[in-house]
């Protein structure tokens, strides 16, 4: 890693986190509550919020007794994990809570917590902040072996709108089940196109294995790796931020959740990735990305690590091309399976598939209907059922919902959301007119 290709504070600052980012986008970044009004607007996942609490009558009023055995409180402007209290379990007792590292907190102590946070204890310029309340986010099963006590997450660079780097942070003994790299968690490099882990860094310093452990760091296969990466794309484009870093965390049975985004993120996931922000930026600086879709699979493209295609992944990791025959399930006596070309789309949170195909399969009878929701198309606001519907993609089984489009002009008769990709590997193709500017070197 040359020291020309890194990016220093500096340049972070003058160039990429003003220049690139609007004023708006940086007040939503530094606010946590902001953060999730436009990501839940844009229908970007975010975990649930249980309290805002700005004022000292609202401390009094909050039904503090009703809070779920597990949930974490905030600063809405907090900065470095500062402040921050991770809720695990109710005491045995019944009095209080327990915390991730093993403290007892009552209710008298979040009340007094959160008037410290009211205060700007935990907020850049000690200014007035928001104590915020919100779901708790538990270990996925994939990660959850690398991590000491706490919830692993995952950074993503976005930097017009193509994901330039990403880190996976583990929880440590010593950062108090906490994923913050300065107050002693694990970061690991993830290589874009295959969103498997390269190298550790841990103090600074470079490690092969978790601390006290034989297991591995490098050779991870981190689960829905195209639906973070697309998620990233969308949050940072929704806050109108053109480099930021989005952390998302991995819910066990919703998948990735965006919990925060920062226009200034910290320089140490260069060491993890082993190579240099400012040349992958200055190598998309001039590109014209049309959407998510578009600059993940530049990303992926241009981004895959040497190291990564030495690691063994894992084998039910099953690769497709971004044009693939499915075989439906469908409703018929006489036709049970119809075969039918489908787009895989990085871009669609939902499987969808075309009204007339639904009714031929026989898709689309009451029982099969599960809810119908309105959404915003080109022709406005529409209704569309949402159905039942299994398919085979690359010989796996896939039981989804899917939303029916009633769209006519539709290329494909199904399109395959990223909430059905969790399992597959999108083989990456791009081709030349996808880049309008020649690709530095």
């Amino acid at each position: 890693m040359k020291s020309s290709d890194l990016l220093g504070l500096n340049a972070r600052a003058a160039l990429y986190s003003y220049r690139y980012n609007t004023g708006r986008g940086r007040n939503i970044a530094s606010s946590k509550i902001l953060t999730k009004t436009v990501l839940s607007k844009n229908e970007i996942p975010v975990p649930e919020v249980y309290g805002k609490i700005q004022t000292l009558e609202a401390v009094q009023k909050f039904e503090w007794s009703k809070l779920p055995s597990a949930y974490v409180m905030k600063p809405s402007r907090g900065l470095g994990g500062e402040g921050i209290i991770v809720v695990k379990k109710k005491a045995s007792d019944g009095d209080g809570w327990i915390t991730t590292d093993r403290k007892r907190v009552s209710i008298e102590d979040l009340k007094l917590h959160a008037l410290s946070i009211q205060e700007g204890a935990y907020s850049l310029e000690n200014a007035q902040d928001t104590a915020l309340i919100e779901e708790y986010i538990g270990r996925h099963k994939a990660l959850a072996k690398y991590s000491y006590r706490g919830t692993p997450d995952i950074r993503i660079i976005v930097f017009n709108k193509i994901p330039v780097m990403a880190m996976l942070r583990l929880p440590t003994r010593e950062s108090g089940g906490r994923a913050n790299l300065h107050q002693g968690a694990i970061g690991v490099g993830i290589d874009i196109a295959t969103g498997i882990t390269t190298y550790a860094i841990y103090h600074r310093e470079y490690i092969k294995n978790k601390p006290g452990t034989k297991r591995k760091l490098h050779g991870i296969k981190i689960p829905f790796w195209n639906r973070i990466l697309s998620i990233a794309v969308q949050a940072s484009d929704a806050t109108k931020l053109g480099y930021t870093s989005v952390d998302m965390l991995l819910h066990p049975e919703k998948g990735p959740v965006v919990i925060e985004l920062n226009y200034q993120p910290g320089l140490e996931i260069q060491m993890a990735n082993k190579a240099g922000l400012k040349k992958r930026i200055e190598r998309v600086d001039e590109l014209n990305v049309r959407d998510a879709e578009h600059g993940v699979n530049i990303a992926k493209s241009l981004f895959s690590a040497p190291f990564a295609a030495k690691v063994k992944t894992d084998k039910s990791i099953r690769e497709i091309n971004v044009i693939e025959e499915v075989t439906v399930k469908t409703e018929l006596k006489n036709d049970l399976r119809h075969k039918v070309m489908a787009k895989i789309d990085t871009g669609a949170f939902r499987t969808s598939i075309h009204e007339e195909l639904a009714k031929e399969l026989g898709l689309l009878t009451p029982e099969n209907v599960v809810l119908t929701r309105w959404v915003r198309s080109a022709l406005g606001r529409e209704e569309r059922p949402v159905i039942k519907l299994t398919y085979w993609l690359a010989g796996k089984k896939v039981k989804t919902y899917a939303s029916v489009a009633k769209r006519k002009t539709l290329k494909y008769q199904m399109i395959i959301g990223v909430r059905d990709l969790g399992e597959f590997s999108i083989r990456p193709q791009i081709s030349d007119s996808d880049v309008l500017v020649k690709v530095k070197k």
